[in-house]
């Protein structure tokens, strides 16, 4: 995990091809290809309160966010089983791609010193980005709060 990247709305979104859950490769490229505008969002960890909270959010409003031609991606360097757990466990209707490498935290700059209870440390930064059909981001954030994220994209894309 290199240098922090800092990006803003505007920026073309770096491209990336992961695998999912179900060993399924997904790339953004694709994606953008398909006219679909993506929610790309970085968490610290599958099955924690935040998260579950983030996710279930997300979910709740897959309906919405599908017949709008808008995919949604979490992105952890958790495993293909902490993924699975968590999408079973949450009925997650929406892809979780593995990042143990930090290679998608790099790019996206969801890689980052944090601080908690006076300790600094390296960590996944709660971190959001939109991107548009044409690959530009849209909305950039970096430390977003779990609860009431989901409602706040929703206004941005302008599906409220």
């Amino acid at each position: 995990m290199g240098n922090t990247v800092t990006l803003e709305e505007g920026d073309k979104a770096p491209l990336f091809t992961a695998e999912e859950t179900n060993g399924k490769t997904i790339s953004l490229e694709g994606l953008l290809a398909d006219g679909k505008r993506i929610v790309l969002y970085f968490y610290p960890k599958d099955s924690t309160p935040g998260c579950t909270v983030q996710a279930c959010d997300f979910r709740d409003n897959m309906a919405m966010l599908t017949n709008n031609d808008v995919v949604v991606l979490g992105v952890s360097k958790g495993s293909q089983k902490s993924h699975l757990n968590f999408i079973e466990k949450q009925n997650l209707n929406f892809h979780l791609l593995m990042d143990t490498e930090g290679v998608i935290l790099d790019l996206y700059g969801a890689w980052r010193e944090k601080m908690n209870y006076g300790r600094t440390y390296l960590g996944i930064s709660r971190s959001t980005f939109v991107i548009d059909a044409d690959g530009t981001l849209s909305y950039a954030r970096y430390g977003v709060k779990a609860k009431g994220h989901a409602e706040r994209i929703l206004k941005h894309l302008g599906l409220e």
